[in-house]
C-alpha cells in the first residue's frame, strides 16, 4: 500500500520458493496470490501506484479536489479482505497444482544452457552414451549443434570438436560440466578481478522490452546490460538452436551472470525486464542502523499527507530530501530511483485527458455511457465506467486506460450532478484491477515462471477476482459517495 509493488514481489518470490520446499505446498499455490495481494495493496492508498496519483492529478486538472491519502482505503481494504477470504475458502482450489511428477516439480529451476566441446576434450569421437551424457540426473541433453546444423541427441551420436551441447536442467549441472575436462562455456565470462564467484540473477522480460523479438546477439546484451545470459527458460516451449540466436519473448526468464550492483542498475530498466531473484546471493551489507530513521521519515510523510497539513507532492519531496540528508539513501541512488518514464507517461496522460476534454469527445462518450445505464441511475453509470476501464486496462497500460476514462468519467459526473470523487475512484480501482492475464500487470509476469503458470491459470483465477473486486468497489462507492 505504501511501497513499490515490483521490488516487494521480487523480494518475496525466493522466500516463498524456500518456504514452499520446506512446507511441501507447491509454489503454484502461492505465487498468484502474492501478485494479486500486491495489486490490491496498491489500490488501498493514494501512493499505492502511479495510476492513483495520475487519477488524482486528472481530478485537479478538471478543477476538483484531488484524492486524499486514504480515500481509496474505503474501497481497497474491503476488496483485500474479500479476496483473502475467497482464496482461503475457494480460490486455492482453482490454482494449479504443479507438484505432481508429470508436472516437473522442479521445472522452475530448469534452464536451457549450452557448453562447447573443446579441442583437447577426451570425449571427441565418443558417442553420447559412451560419454555418459544421455541423462545426468538433474538435466538432460536436448540436442547438439555442429556449425549451423542441429543434430538429434541420440545415444549413438558421436561428439566432435566445437560441438555445442544444449541441456535443459538445473544450474548446478552447468557448474558440474564446466568442472569436467573437455567442456567450456559458449558465452565468454565477464572479467572478474576478484576471486569470488560472480552473482547470478533471474530476470523476466517485460512486454514493453526492446528485447522482445530480438536475439541476444542483436540486442548486444553483454555490452548493453553488462551481463552474460547463461540460460533461458520459456514456459511450455522447446528452444531450438543457439541461445544467442533465439528471438526473445515477453515472459522469458533469463539467467544472467553479472557483477554485484546489477540489481541496483536494474531499477533503471523496468521497461526492459523485472528482476526476480538472485541465484547466487549478492553479499551487500544492509544499513540496519538506518532502518528506524527511514521508517520514521516514511510515517511522517504519510501522516502529514493524510491529515492535510501538506499535499502529497510537498510531503513526498521533503521526505526524499530527508532520506538523502540523513544518509538513509545515497544521492546517486536517489537520482536513479526517479522513474523518468513514469513521469513522462503521467505528463502525457494529463495532456491526453485535456485533449479528450476540450475536443468534446469526453462529453459525447459520457452521454453514450449515461444513456446505456440511465435506467440504473448514477450507480449504474459508475458500474459502466468501471467495466469499461477494467476491459481497457487489459488491452493497454493502466495509466493510459485511466487517462482515457477519467475525462469520460468527469463528464458523466458533471452531467449527472454526482460526486466526481466516486467516478474517479471507480476509474483508479478498475485501472489497477488487472488479474486475468500475465501481461496485464508486471507482478503477474514476474511470478509466471516461479509458479510454473500458463496463460489459462491467470484467466481461471483472475476472472473471479476481477468480478469480486469490481462488485465490492461499486458497492462501497455507492454506499459512501452516492
Amino acid at each position: 500500500a505504501f511501497l513499490n509493488n515490483t521490488p516487494i514481489v521480487a523480494m518475496l518470490i525466493p522466500r516463498l520458493q524456500t518456504w514452499s520446499e520446506r512446507s511441501g505446498i507447491p509454489a503454484s499455490k502461492l505465487m498468484i496470490p502474492l501478485s494479486y495481494a500486491a495489486i490490491i495493496g496498491g489500490m488501498t492508498t493514494l501512493i499505492g501506484t502511479s495510476t492513483n496519483l495520475l487519477v488524482s492529478g486528472l481530478m485537479q486538472a478538471a478543477g476538483h479536489e484531488g484524492l486524499g491519502m486514504f480515500d481509496l482505503t474505503w474501497v481497497g481494504l474491503p476488496a483485500a479482505v474479500c479476496a483473502i477470504i475467497y482464496f482461503v475458502l475457494v480460490g486455492h482450489r482453482l490454482l494449479p497444482d504443479r507438484s505432481q511428477p508429470s508436472a516437473l516439480k522442479d521445472d522452475l529451476k530448469n534452464y536451457f544452457f549450452e557448453v562447447r566441446i573443446t579441442a583437447d576434450s577426451p570425449l571427441i569421437g565418443r558417442s553420447i552414451e559412451a560419454a555418459e551424457l544421455r541423462a545426468l540426473g538433474d538435466a538432460y541433453l536436448v540436442h547438439i549443434r555442429h556449425e549451423d546444423a542441429i543434430i538429434p541427441a541420440t545415444p549413438e551420436t558421436v561428439l566432435r570438436v566445437d560441438d555445442v551441447l544444449t541441456f535443459r536442467g538445473k544450474l548446478s549441472v552447468l557448474d558440474q560440466l564446466l568442472e569436467r575436462n573437455g567442456f567450456e562455456r559458449v558465452m565468454p565470462e565477464l572479467e572478474n578481478r576478484g576471486r569470488e564467484t560472480l552473482p547470478l540473477f533471474e530476470a523476466v522480460i517485460a512486454p514493453t522490452s526492446s528485447l522482445v523479438g530480438k536475439t541476444l546477439k542483436e540486442a548486444g546484451f553483454r555490452d548493453a546490460y553488462h551481463g552474460v545470459v547463461l540460460g533461458i527458460q520459456r514456459r511450455d516451449a522447446m528452444i531450438e538452436g543457439p541461445l544467442g540466436r533465439i528471438p526473445l519473448k515477453a515472459g522469458d526468464l533469463l539467467l544472467i551472470e553479472a557483477r554485484a550492483g546489477f540489481d541496483r542498475r536494474w531499477n533503471e530498466l523496468r521497461d526492459e525486464f523485472y528482476l526476480v531473484a538472485p541465484r547466487r546471493p549478492v553479499r551487500a551489507k544492509p544499513q540496519k542502523g538506518k532502518a528506524p530513521l527511514a521508517l520514521l521519515i516514511l510515517l511522517t510523510v504519510i501522516i502529514l499527507a493524510a491529515t492535510g497539513i501538506a499535499s502529497i507532492v510537498v510531503t513526498a519531496f521533503l521526505g526524499g530530501l530527508a532520506m538523502i540528508a540523513t544518509r538513509c539513501l545515497p544521492g546517486q541512488e536517489a537520482r536513479k530511483a526517479v522513474e523518468l518514464p513514469v513521469l513522462v507517461v503521467i505528463a502525457c496522460a494529463l495532456g491526453l485527458g485535456q485533449a479528450i476534454e476540450t475536443s468534446g469527445l469526453a462529453d459525447a462518450l459520457a452521454k453514450i455511457v449515461i444513456n446505456l445505464a440511465a435506467a440504473l441511475g448514477p450507480l449504474g453509470v459508475i458500474a459502466a465506467v468501471y467495466i469499461a476501464t477494467s476491459l481497457l486496462t487489459e488491452l493497454i497500460t493502466n495509466n493510459a486506460a485511466a487517462a482515457l476514462m477519467m475525462a469520460i468519467a468527469m463528464s458523466a459526473a458533471r452531467d449527472l450532478g454526482a460526486e466526481p470523487k466516486a467516478f474517479a475512484i471507480a476509474v483508479a480501482i478498475a485501472a489497477s484491477a488487472s488479474f486475468m492475464t500475465p501481461i496485464g500487470y508486471q507482478t503477474n509476469l514476474m511470478v509466471m515462471s516461479a509458479g510454473g503458470y500458463r496463460f489459462s491459470d491467470y484467466l481461471r483465477s483472475g476472472l473471479i477476482v476481477n468480478v469480486l473486486v469490481g462488485t465490492v468497489a461499486i458497492g462501497m462507492i455507492g454506499w459512501i459517495w452516492l
